[in-house]
């Protein structure tokens, strides 16, 4: 059976070229797909439980709904633009949903998993605002807040993340630090390692161990899969 992981697609609207294709990558899944793999920012920003859901995300909304009508697992990793997904997600796509990463078995390899927003540990500031906005009394309040403030609020935050990104890329070695997180899973006993963040597609491999950066949906379109061949970086055209 095949497994698809895919991150950074950073939606905003219907009518954006990386929104349409995501859509219809989706919906030409081949057939021997059994788990769909979202490894966070797969939305521009969502957070929370949004009744109605977002209008502009809708369409992507649907096209899950039909991946997960024919019988494919979804599997969501929260990232640093969608978080406190669990009631949307777990109600409407009996997906399950991860806070952070986690370890499992894939092919019986053992296989770490993460959005990867918190691989740079060197990033104090960013690590302090994650843990103020993924803790319990944000989740909390984010439902008593009128809707028209929590997506202001969204819109200003994803503002300053991409101002941002920039400047972080230009002060550390985005590569570096993803091979020393690669070496770390690795001596911990994992045999691959996925993750999404940074934008930058890899593939590293040390004999039987693999690890994949995916990259993301907005230049690069790339994402991995895993067959009984092994897990490989691939590109959407």
């Amino acid at each position: 059976m095949r497994k698809i992981f895919i991150a950074d697609a950073h939606l905003r609207s219907p009518q954006d070229r990386n929104y349409q294709t995501l859509v219809r990558f989706l919906d030409t899944l081949p057939a021997d797909t059994d788990t769909l793999y979202l490894l966070g920012d797969i939305f521009e920003f969502w957070i929370g439980n949004p009744q109605p859901v977002y209008g502009h995300y809708r369409e992507i909304v649907e096209c899950l709904k039909r991946v997960r009508a024919r019988g494919v697992r979804i599997v969501y990793f929260e990232g640093n633009h969608d978080f406190h997904l669990g009631g949307f997600f777990r109600n409407e796509l009996q997906a399950e949903v991860h806070p952070g990463g986690a370890e499992t078995e894939i092919g019986g390899r053992k296989v770490c998993l993460c959005h990867g927003d918190q691989v740079n540990r060197a990033d104090y500031h960013y690590r302090a605002l994650r843990f103020l906005l993924h803790s319990p009394l944000v989740k909390a309040l984010v439902p008593v807040f009128p809707r028209q403030i929590t997506d202001r609020i969204a819109v200003n935050l994803s503002q300053r993340s991409s101002r941002q990104h920039d400047s972080r890329k230009s002060r550390w070695d985005y590569r570096r630090i993803l091979e020393g997180f690669a070496r770390e899973r690795f001596a911990a006993g994992c045999d691959l390692v996925v993750t999404g963040h940074f934008h930058l597609p890899m593939e590293v491999r040390d004999g039987e161990r693999v690890f994949v950066a995916l990259g993301d949906w907005i230049t690069h379109y790339s994402y991995a899969q895993w067959t009984e061949a092994g897990l490989t970086l691939e590109r959407f055209d």
